[in-house]
């Protein structure tokens, strides 16, 4: 006999808490901020602030991050075939407000160079992970897009952007 009762319907149980205390929960998960870009198929530049990365596999080299349905720059990053995850370090702070306000010029003045496939790499960034744009899935209110990574590079002894509890943080003893 098992320790637990096993349910005899293998479904998920309704929320005992709202979007606000799930939302809360989750800003208790300390991240790094990223900022995906890609060029989309009419040559214009897509970039939005993610901190929804996360690695996947070593081999295939594969990470993951999520966009929102409702996401403005859904469909060039869905028809993509490429795009570029860029780790912020602690003094870019600004781009990832910038890259996560709406209604805004996003590249105004935004110094960054084209990768291999031609997704913009942001200058100062602590990594850059050049993704083929393998897959997606639906879930929920989310699309999940899985990258497997032709290109990376990497500035040791650079601290990075953290974000934790709804706030950012430069300072951290690293």
């Amino acid at each position: 006999m098992p320790p637990f009762p096993v349910p005899s319907l293998l479904q998920p149980r309704s929320p005992a808490f709202s979007t606000r205390e799930f939302r809360a929960a989750l800003g208790m998960f300390a991240t790094g901020v990223t900022i995906v870009t890609a060029r989309a198929a009419d040559g214009h530049l897509v970039g939005l602030t993610a901190n929804s990365f996360n690695s996947v596999s070593l081999s295939p080299p594969l990470v993951l991050w999520s966009l929102a349905h409702a996401a403005a720059s859904m469909a060039a990053l869905s028809a993509g075939s490429h795009y570029a995850i860029n780790v912020l370090a602690a003094d870019q702070q600004a781009l990832a407000e910038r890259f996560a306000a709406r209604g805004v010029d996003r590249w105004a003045g935004v110094r960054h160079t084209p990768g291999v496939a031609g997704a913009p790499l942001l200058e100062g960034a602590v990594a850059h992970f050049e993704c083929f744009n393998r897959s997606r899935y639906d879930e929920g209110d989310h699309v999940i897009f899985v990258g497997q990574v032709e290109h990376c590079v990497h500035r040791p002894g650079v601290a990075p952007l953290l974000y934790h509890g709804g706030r950012f943080y430069t300072e951290h003893p690293l």
